[in-house]
C-alpha cells in the first residue's frame, strides 16, 4: 500500500503543536505497515467496495482529557489522502466526557477501517497519557512546583508522550541526551566525583544547563558548590526533602545564586502535594509515560 503525504494544513497544525510532521509520518507509516504485515486488509477488502463510502465518529468512551487529534487526522490522511474530509469537534488539552464526539471523519469506507486502528491506538495511548499528567497537576496546584517527565518512554514515541504531557498541563525535562547534561551515579564514577564531572562538563559543552542527581546531604552539599543548575533529589524520604531544601535555600542567601531542586524516584500521587509543598521546583514522574493507561477511544459508523 502506497502512503499520501500529509497535507499542508495538516502539516502547519503539527509544527504548531510542536510535532515534527516528516516524524510523525514516519510513524504512522511504520505502524500502518505493522497492521498491513502480509499485504491487505484481508476484511475490508473482501467486505467493503472500492466505490463505498461512509461518515464515522471517534467517540470518547470514558472521562478524560484529550491529545492526539491531529496525530489521529494525520493517520486518516496518509491513508485516504485528499479523499477524506475530517472534521474537528474538541480539541487537544479539552476534557472530553464519556459519549462525545472528538472528531469525524468521511471518505472511503475501506481507507476509513484500514486506518481506524492505528489512529486510535495513537490517540487512546496520547490522551492516557494527558490524563494521567492532569491528575497529577491537579494535585500540587497552587504549590509553585510543576510536573515534569522524563525519558523513560516508548522507544520511537518521544516526541508524541512528551506533547501528550504538555495536553495534560505537565512540562518537558530533556527531550534527548543532548538538551542537558544530567549526572547521574554511573557518571560521577566514571569521572571520579561529582565536582570533577561538572568540572568535565562545563569544559566541553560550557552553554549546558548541568544537574546532578543525588541521594545524600553531603552529596547535595558538593552539588550545590560545584556551580550546577539543578539537582535531583532521587528517592529521598520526606524529611531529607525538607533538609535538602533548607540546604540549598541557605545557599541561595549566601551565595545570591539560584539552584532548582526536582525530587524523583517512585513518588505516588497521593504524596505527590506535600512533597510539593517542601519548596521543590520539579517532581519528576516518569510514570507518566511508561505507565499510563489508555483513555478508550472508539470510532463509531454513522452513516
Amino acid at each position: 500500500m502506497e502512503f499520501v503525504q500529509l497535507s499542508s494544513h495538516r502539516r502547519q497544525v503539527l509544527s504548531n503543536e510542536g510535532i515534527d510532521p516528516e516524524y510523525l509520518f514516519g510513524v504512522i507509516a511504520n505502524a500502518l505497515r505493522e497492521d498491513l504485515d502480509g499485504g491487505c486488509d484481508v476484511t475490508t477488502e473482501a467486505t467493503v467496495s472500492t466505490e463505498q463510502r461512509s461518515r464515522a465518529d471517534v467517540v470518547a468512551r470514558k472521562d478524560g482529557i484529550v491529545s492526539g487529534l491531529d496525530v489521529a487526522a494525520s493517520v486518516f490522511e496518509i491513508v485516504s489522502g485528499e479523499s477524506v474530509t475530517i472534521k474537528m469537534v474538541s480539541s487537544d488539552s479539552r476534557a472530553v466526557r464519556v459519549g462525545e464526539v472528538v472528531m469525524s471523519v468521511e471518505g472511503p469506507t475501506r481507507s476509513i477501517l484500514t486506518a481506524e486502528r492505528t489512529a486510535l491506538n495513537l490517540l487512546c495511548h496520547l490522551s492516557g497519557i494527558a490524563t494521567v499528567t492532569s491528575r497529577w497537576v491537579a494535585e500540587i496546584e497552587g504549590t509553585g512546583a510543576k510536573i515534569r517527565d522524563t525519558r523513560k518512554t516508548t522507544p520511537g514515541l518521544r516526541s508524541l508522550e512528551k506533547y501528550a504531557v504538555r495536553c495534560g498541563g505537565g512540562h518537558n525535562h530533556r527531550m534527548s541526551l543532548s538538551d542537558a547534561a544530567l549526572v547521574k551515579d554511573n557518571h560521577v564514577i566514571a569521572a571520579n566525583g561529582i565536582t570533577n564531572a561538572v568540572i568535565l562538563i562545563r569544559s566541553s559543552a560550557p552553554d549546558v544547563i548541568i544537574e546532578v542527581e543525588v541521594d545524600t546531604l553531603e552529596q547535595l552539599r558538593e552539588t550545590i558548590s560545584s556551580g550546577v543548575d539543578l539537582v535531583l533529589l532521587d528517592n529521598m524520604d520526606l524529611s531529607l526533602i525538607r533538609q535538602a531544601v533548607a540546604m540549598v535555600d541557605d545557599y541561595r542567601q549566601q551565595f545570591g545564586t539560584d539552584v532548582l531542586l526536582e525530587v524523583s524516584g517512585g513518588i505516588q500521587l497521593e504524596h505527590a502535594r506535600e512533597i510539593a509543598f517542601t519548596g521543590v521546583d520539579f517532581l519528576s514522574v516518569g510514570s507518566l509515560t511508561h505507565s499510563s493507561i489508555i483513555l478508550d477511544f472508539g470510532l463509531d459508523f454513522v452513516l
